[in-house]
């Protein structure tokens, strides 16, 4: 399992990449709902959960998947892109896992994302 306790896992942007390579861990009727990519690893939003994806070794053959269910959302804050600072972050704490953490780069909207979640978790 990834080590979301190690500080700042991504450093995410837009991209459908992940979207594709984690096909074959939806429920049926699971809708992917965003995807993003940093320079390996990547994240996905369905209806369900969060599904993140670190790619492990020198070819980047090996992978995990990491399932992050809304349901297990306790808490969660988003931070805006501001002026000089143009990442824009957010956190969860998950019951039973703790803290998880993205940052999220260039024009992403992270209150859509925190109104994905909310409808999901509240």
């Amino acid at each position: 399992m990834i080590d979301f306790q190690n500080g700042s896992v991504f450093k995410l942007k837009q991209n459908d990449e992940y979207a594709a390579r984690v096909g074959d861990l939806l429920l049926p009727g699971e809708k992917i709902v965003g995807a993003f990519k940093a320079l390996r690893d990547g994240i996905v939003f369905t209806d369900k959960r969060i599904i993140a994806v670190n790619v492990q070794g020198i070819t980047g053959r090996k992978k995990d998947f990491t399932s992050l269910p809304y349901s297990k959302i306790v808490v969660f804050s988003v931070e805006t892109a501001g002026s000089f600072d143009l990442d824009s972050e957010l956190e969860m704490y998950f019951s039973g896992l703790g803290r998880v953490k993205f940052e999220f780069t260039g024009q992403t909207n992270v209150v859509e994302i925190a109104r994905l979640i909310a409808g999901y978790v509240l």
